[in-house]
């Protein structure tokens, strides 16, 4: 949607005169922020040349702007109400409000745009209600005691909107992203130190680690410390999947947290909700069973293990909203868990003579001085030159196979974490989607 500079100024004044003159109603209590976003919000990103309604007709995964319903699902938004896009790439969030809402002074809206931002990895994300809009800096870790304007960088009254316009075009319009003036302005504000999502969700799983290899080393005499290491790996393992499963709509949101809240917790997450995935994702990770037809052995370790609840409680409400966990897991990129991987595995659990555990860097990590991972931007230029120059000119169909011909198959002899088959499955993916 190319418009110019001027074209937009007009637009937005306009825009304002219109909230201007009917602020009350828009003020009034039972106006609902879904009509906030459709009069003023949407109008708002137009002006700055975003395909909004998608009237280009792109394919829904190409789409400029995604757009979500403003629904709580028990307590806990499914998505930020509007993604800005290159691509498939997000380049911000926006968080719409019901006109009315203090943005200036409510911490708990920005706290909720600044765990999307911060999961996703974003630099940049706005808060508004078209009333106020602020402009705030995703990249460090967001906590519940911040006020309103922690790491706001811009506030603009909508009064201001005109006056100011350059500043708000200059950085948030379709051209400035797409012109990278985006990148260099978020990278202008990004302070020095910033802790991204990547190592400080690597801490809080160094702690889980640390505090659930000693409780089960004292309270079960007989693990050796490889079945210790096992089984403190499945634990973490199976809590962040399912964890992450809620925020992606794939399980009830607040199980694990209801979890904490009752006695004998291990049991009812092993006898309940893990047997439950058994059967519902048919993953290793959840393998208790013997089955046909299937080489690997059952977990025959961990159903057996006894864990305090005071450790598990602890654990599983660090991963809620509610408890001030910075996380929004439905959003938080797929790759980052393989870069927190990466670099976790380089830290192995010892046990002591006298059965305690002790948690230290494997010696070739020492050796070497630290774990390294691939970065996503060389995975995909590998993919493409790889994967890309074999399935060229092929048919989802060619791909799949025949009676006569094998399907399209990808090994990863030193898979690591993962990336490069992650990468690998979504190139394959959108081949078949184009």
């Amino acid at each position: 949607m190319n418009k110019t500079f001027d074209q937009s100024k007009d637009e937005v004044a306009k825009l304002c005169r219109y909230f201007a003159t009917n602020r009350q109603s828009f003020l009034a209590p039972g106006v609902k922020e879904a009509h906030v976003r459709q009069s003023l919000i949407d109008p708002f990103f137009e002006a700055l040349g975003w395909d909004m309604r998608n009237a280009a007709m792109t394919a829904p995964q190409y789409r400029e702007v995604i757009t979500e319903d403003s629904l709580d699902v028990e307590g806990s938004r499914k998505a930020p109400d509007y993604t800005f896009r290159i691509g498939t790439l997000a380049k911000f969030y926006v968080e719409a409000k019901k006109c009315g809402v203090n943005i200036s002074a409510d911490p708990a809206p920005a706290y909720q745009l600044r765990r999307y931002g911060f999961s996703a990895k974003l630099a940049l994300s706005i808060l508004t209600d078209f009333d106020e809009l602020g402009v705030y800096d995703c990249a460090s870790r967001p906590r519940p005691n911040d006020k309103a304007s922690h790491a706001r960088i811009q506030y603009f009254g909508f009064t201001e909107y005109p006056d100011r316009w350059q500043e708000i075009w200059d950085v948030f319009s379709r051209e400035a992203v797409w012109s990278g003036t985006f990148d260099q302005y978020a990278a202008s504000k990004r302070k020095r130190g910033t802790s991204e999502v990547d190592s400080e969700f690597l801490k809080d799983i160094e702690g889980w680690r640390d505090v659930l290899a000693r409780n089960l080393a004292l309270r079960n005499s007989d693990l050796s410390a490889d079945d210790l290491n096992a089984a403190v790996q499945r634990i973490i393992d199976r809590i962040i999947f399912l964890r992450m499963a809620e925020d992606r709509g794939l399980e009830s949101y607040g199980q694990l947290l209801k979890l904490s809240e009752q006695p004998d917790i291990y049991n009812r997450f092993m006898s309940g909700l893990c047997r439950k995935a058994d059967q519902k994702y048919n993953s290793g990770l959840f393998h208790f069973q013997k089955e046909p037809g299937v080489s690997e052995a059952p977990d025959t370790l961990t159903p057996r293990l006894s864990v305090d609840d005071k450790t598990l409680k602890s654990i599983l409400q660090s991963l809620y909203f509610e408890h001030g966990c910075p996380y929004h897991f439905g959003v938080l990129p797929v790759e980052i868990l393989g870069t927190v991987y990466e670099r976790f595995l380089g830290k192995v659990i010892r046990l002591t003579a006298g059965h305690q555990a002790k948690v230290e860097k494997k010696p070739e990590v020492r050796k070497a001085g630290g774990v390294y991972y691939t970065p996503a931007y060389i995975v995909n230029y590998i993919v493409h030159n790889t994967i890309g120059k074999q399935i060229e000119g092929k048919s989802p169909a060619n791909l799949a196979g025949g009676k006569t011909t094998p399907p399209f198959r990808v090994l990863d002899m030193a898979c690591g974490s993962g990336s490069f088959l992650l990468g690998a499955y979504q190139f394959l993916l959108d081949h078949c989607l184009n």
